[in-house]
């Protein structure tokens, strides 16, 4: 039977939202704080950093759901920083996902401290109690990793050097630095914390970061190429955003068709760093095919 790509995202989609709400609601929050939090995790959004937790825990033979708590985490983080990315002082973007970005909704105030209280959160529950990580090293390494690759190593630092970067030519090697800290450190966490929580051994976990590390990338070209190319109705927001703000991509380096090609040629690495894997890593490949084929 074909694997349906469709179907797999939507079921695990539900899975996240689901357990995303019900730790919002079972949070102890100021309830304008609460609604702002709410407002943004609800907001829509692929769910792909999650999807990718799950489905690297289910490519080396463990069970998809003990890696839940770690992809809400993850996403949290994720939506924390489109919450800051979209505040006047750094995108200064207005849309979000088809809707009223958060510091629209509510003000800057009530959004910077949402994003913050998400990204606090998100520690909060990697460091609960996880039924299905008995060793607590395990759980510390778990957490490091996706501090690493959240912090000044990876995301935020990927962010300064984009704000920085803003009107300056950047070389291929710098720009590639930069999208591997500010998109690709998250991915590639995603898929890592969710292959050790699925019992990976070290071969596994190589060959899965290896994955990660090409497919973070090609999203990043992916979006470099949406925000020429895309649909702003499809996106929901505005494109263009990128040649506003004078920040440097790989279609405004290499043109679009060449980026095209290199975004087809990091997919085919990641495929390629799981080629050993067996049928329970499809989830995988048809996520690193999506990830360039996407429309929004």
């Amino acid at each position: 039977m074909k694997f349906n790509l469709d179907e797999y995202i939507s079921q695990r989609r539900r899975i996240v939202n689901c357990e995303l709400n019900r730790l919002l609601e079972n949070s102890e929050h100021d309830e304008r704080l609460r609604c702002a939090m709410a407002y943004s995790i609800n907001a829509g959004g692929k769910r792909l950093r999650p999807v990718l937790c799950m489905a690297s825990a289910e490519a080396v033979g463990g069970d998809p759901m003990d890696a839940l708590q770690t992809a809400c985490a993850i996403e949290m983080i994720h939506t924390y920083s489109l919450i800051h990315d979209d505040l006047p002082a750094i995108d200064n973007d207005p849309m979000r996902r088809g809707r009223p970005s958060c510091h629209e909704a509510f003000d800057e105030a009530t959004a910077i401290f949402a994003g913050d209280a998400l990204q606090t959160m998100a520690f909060q529950v990697l460091s609960a109690d996880i039924p299905a990580i008995r060793d607590k090293k395990k759980q510390l390494e778990i957490i490091e990793i996706v501090a690493r690759a959240t912090g000044a190593e990876g995301m935020t630092g990927g962010q300064m050097k984009d704000i920085m970067a803003q009107g300056t030519p950047l070389s291929l090697d710098q720009l590639r630095k930069l999208h591997e800290m500010k998109t690709g450190a998250l991915i590639t966490a995603s898929v890592k914390t969710g292959s050790i929580i699925g019992g990976a051994d070290a071969r596994q976990i190589e060959c899965l970061t290896g994955y990660a590390q090409q497919i973070g990338l090609a999203f990043q070209v992916a979006d470099d190429l949406l925000d020429i190319t895309g649909d702003p109705k499809l996106m929901g927001k505005a494109t263009g955003v990128d040649s506003t703000l004078k920040k440097a991509t790989y279609p405004g380096i290499m043109g679009v068709d060449a980026s095209r090609k290199f975004a087809a040629k990091l997919v085919k690495n990641g495929l390629k760093a799981i080629e050993s894997f067996d049928i329970k890593a499809d989830p995988l490949r048809a996520l690193a095919k999506y990830i360039i084929e996407r429309t929004c």
